[in-house]
């Protein structure tokens, strides 16, 4: 009992509570709640069909072989789309940070992984980006397409304030980044129109100003890549909490949203009603995907690094249209009215929480089922795993299939949640 009534007296407190909604577990805990009750028919919006969660498993498992037929399966992050059209960038980025020092081309490698993945929300059915090489173009789509264009932009120096560095990212060039200039980089035209553009620019402009306004943390000038150095530790070896906790804390303000706790930023933290919790954290669900993608994305350049990142299985599957998409099209969930597929919904809206939350939780419980049918275990096969095999690109192929490449429930995407 006194242990509640403490969590309930520091859940009083704004810092507190926004401190308490930054974590791991509490995404996991308050997903679960909201499945719970979901299972027990509770839920407005949906059922859970439980039967469907073989289906689903057969599927990933099925997509896994075809992609990793050898089944080493590396984590997911952005690293695996910047080697779409069978290129190594990461490579051909190494060959021009050779005159760097280690510890420079490992700040490099996060800055380019931070922007790319806050350049990564949904960019539409209409756009793509063609890459020339050597006078042969390739188009590509979607989070590879964006992945790629974002590489071009920063081997081009397109987010350097200091011409004679242009392999990094920093305050100045981020906090006056135009609109026009980020078209520019991401080929966007009203003929290849990019969803969310101008969301991505108030989120990278956000970011300039976060960076320049923590030296402590990020160096001067500002740059993304001042994680390595606040993060690596003597010991030589981070915690994938530690990363995820500094992101949050340094970050949140950078989300639109708008979601606080008095004057404490939130960031990808929703109301839902049902949401149990103490304090001032009741009705709030965190989720904090794109800072578990960041931080998924920034575990290899701290291991090429020669640091050892620990407790990569403590962040949750990321709740995003993809997996969240699978789990509906193999059944596992069920809209209660099918007329809410044919609406537009925004990410605030309780349907859209609740959908991000039950995909949390039921990736949770689909991550043994896939591991069983590959002959896995947990640790040969985490979850960072399974979702590369995996559950997002049986999400993609089923919308494919179904709906040619669309997702099951339409979002208006600012370009910072989805």
């Amino acid at each position: 009992m006194t242990g509640a009534v403490d969590a309930e007296q520091r859940a009083a407190h704004p810092a507190d509570a926004a401190a308490i909604l930054r974590s791991t577990d509490e995404v996991r805990t308050r997903s679960r709640q909201l499945l719970q009750r979901a299972r027990s028919g509770e839920s407005r919006w949906f059922t859970v069909c439980d039967d469907g969660l073989g289906g689903a498993a057969d599927a990933v498992a099925a997509v896994t072989r075809t992609r990793y037929p050898d089944l080493q399966i590396p984590y997911h992050s952005r690293w695996r789309h910047f080697e779409v059209g069978g290129v190594d960038r990461r490579a051909e980025l190494d060959a021009r940070l050779a005159p760097c020092s280690p510890q420079e081309r490992v700040r490099a490698m996060i800055d380019l992984a931070v922007v790319s993945v806050l350049l990564d929300a949904g960019a539409g059915p209409r756009w793509s980006f063609v890459e020339d090489r050597d006078g042969v173009d390739a188009r590509f789509t979607r989070s590879e397409g964006l992945a790629v264009a974002s590489w071009h932009g920063f081997v081009a120096g397109a987010f350097s304030g200091d011409p004679d560095r242009p392999l990094q990212v920093d305050a100045v060039a981020l906090r006056t980044l135009t609109e026009e200039r980020l078209a520019g980089v991401l080929q966007a035209t009203p003929d290849n129109p990019l969803v969310g553009l101008a969301g991505r620019v108030q989120v990278l402009r956000r970011l300039g100003d976060v960076l320049a306004a923590r030296p402590a943390v990020f160096g001067v000038p500002g740059r993304p890549g001042g994680l390595f150095d606040a993060l690596h530790g003597a010991e030589g070896s981070v915690d994938t909490q530690q990363i995820l906790a500094l992101l949050l804390t340094h970050f949140s303000a950078i989300w639109p949203s708008g979601n606080v706790i008095g004057d404490h930023p939130l960031g990808d933290c929703w109301r839902h009603g049902a949401v149990p919790g103490p304090g001032l954290t009741a009705g709030w669900l965190p989720l904090h995907k794109l800072s578990q993608w960041l931080t998924y994305s920034l575990i290899e350049p701290f291991v090429w690094a020669g640091i050892a990142v620990t407790g990569v299985e403590t962040l949750t599957g990321l709740p995003e249209y993809r997996n969240g998409g699978l789990l509906l099209d193999a059944g596992v969930l069920e809209l209660r009215d099918r007329g809410h597929a044919t609406r537009t919904w925004n990410p605030a809206d309780e349907l859209v929480v609740e959908w991000r939350a039950l995909t949390v939780a039921l990736l949770d419980e689909l991550a043994p089922l896939v591991r069983a049918r590959l002959g896995l275990d947990a640790d040969r096969m985490p979850l960072a795993c399974v979702l590369e095999g995996g559950t997002w690109a049986a999400g993609r192929a089923s919308a494919q299939r179904l709906r040619d490449g669309l997702p099951p429930l339409a979002i208006a995407s600012d370009g910072t949640v989805f």
